[in-house]
């Protein structure tokens, strides 16, 4: 990585922690700690460094960059909603496997050394640990299931379409000679 990217991964997650402090500041039921900010910063700083280094990579072209994108996005958002209020119910023990989900990934990514055809399948791999979350999550405690089956479903498939997409423009990568 080159210096402007390491200045990137400091300073974005700094930028992007100005939205929870303008909230802190405007809105009264907004009550977040110092230790909020700083978990939101890390997270952050994770989240831009890994997209940072697998996007500055020298062959990476769009749809390895595209595919990279939405397999970041969909585990930031994995990680954050379920950091902050959980996917599935309040107390729900399924919502700890969203914890492999992240570990699937970034395990696969690294397994993959970051070529596009390991790449395409930590990405399936990571789709399809999504996928069985709730179906778990049903078995080991129907009662504790809200906002609804539906909506966990629905949310649950919206992550495991963003893992298979990314999958799929890996594969593409992979398939493509080289030099193209």
């Amino acid at each position: 990585m080159k210096r402007i990217d390491y200045l990137i991964v400091a300073l974005l997650p700094l930028a992007l922690l100005l939205i929870p402090l303008t909230g802190q500041l405007t809105v009264q039921s907004w009550n977040w700690k110092w230790n909020d900010f700083l978990f939101a910063w890390v997270v952050f700083s994770i989240t831009t460094f890994v997209f940072r280094f697998l996007v500055t990579r020298p062959a990476a072209n769009f749809a390895y960059k595209a595919g990279v994108a939405l397999a970041v996005l969909a585990g930031f958002l994995v990680f954050w909603i379920t950091a902050a209020v959980q996917i599935i119910g309040d107390e729900n023990l399924a919502n700890i496997l969203y914890l492999g989900v992240i570990l699937t990934g970034l395990a696969g990514a690294a397994l993959a050394r970051f070529r596009p055809a390991g790449m395409a399948k930590a990405a399936f791999a990571t789709a399809a640990v999504t996928f069985v979350i709730p179906i778990v999550g049903v078995i080991l405690e129907p009662s504790d299931f809200s906002p609804g089956i539906p909506q966990v479903f629905l949310l649950n498939g919206c992550f495991v379409l963003l893992f298979a997409a990314a999958g799929l423009l890996f594969r593409h990568v992979a398939k493509r000679p080289a030099g193209n």
